[in-house]
């Protein structure tokens, strides 16, 4: 369980360091979103039979890395149609 924290961690820092631009995420929402990308990950190669669902390997690691970057992407996008102010239209 420590190990998949920590592999969620990595990815999720993975991911903010390959999106561009600057994140508005803690640290628990970085690993968060890489645990989320893991599962991910894990589900894409256990589906092409590379490797066990909790299974480390190469191609579910790229796999949680690119989810992890769409899935900061999204969070971005909800987060910040929030912070704006709503315009009116008359």
């Amino acid at each position: 369980m420590i190990g998949f924290i920590i592999a969620g961690l990595v990815i999720g820092a993975l991911a903010r360091l390959i999106k561009p631009g600057r994140q508005n995420l803690g640290i628990i929402a970085t690993l968060l979103l890489g645990l989320a990308g893991s599962v991910i990950g894990g589900a894409v190669a256990s589906l092409l039979g590379t490797g066990d669902m909790l299974e480390l390997n190469v191609l579910g690691f790229v796999v949680a890395v690119i989810a992890a970057v769409a899935l900061i992407g999204l969070a971005e996008s909800l987060t910040s149609r929030r912070r704006r102010a709503p315009t009116r239209r008359f």
